[in-house]
């Protein structure tokens, strides 16, 4: 059983011609639960930012618009993975049993990245022998 997780969130966009990455966040699970709920926390988080409650008190009258049914719905995906128990049985498992999981949602401009890896297999990783290449 893996006991501890690295959790990352980072958002990437095109700058300049390259893609370019923000972290948004890092976080070291001691244990799978803390994962999975920071994970759903950060998803939470960014669907709250992209897609805010227009009666908020920090937003005047009609400052927010409804955008078009054909804008990718990054907020929806978001929340949706965060409600869904059997996607979070899914990722427990994957966890669970050492393996990366991604979980990703893009609009336009930006895509949003959610990652958890074991601790443990990244050391175990570190272990396995390099291949070494002959040089000249």
């Amino acid at each position: 059983m893996h006991d501890e997780f690295l959790c990352h969130v980072t958002a990437y966009g095109v700058c300049d011609g390259r893609r370019i990455g923000v972290p948004l966040g890092t976080y070291r699970a001691p244990t799978l639960a803390l994962a999975l709920w920071w994970l759903r926390d950060r998803a939470s988080w960014i669907a709250e930012r992209l897609d805010p409650r227009p009666d908020g008190p920090h937003f005047p009258p009609n400052a927010l618009v409804p955008v078009a049914d054909t804008v990718p719905d990054v907020p929806g995906v978001l929340r949706s993975w965060c409600a869904d128990m059997d996607q979070q049985e899914l990722v427990a498992d994957e966890l669970a049993a050492g393996r990366l999981v991604r979980i990703a949602a893009s609009d336009e401009t930006t895509e949003y990245e959610l990652l958890a890896e074991s601790v443990d297999a990244l050391r175990m990783q570190r272990t396995i022998p390099a291949l070494v290449l002959p040089v000249g």
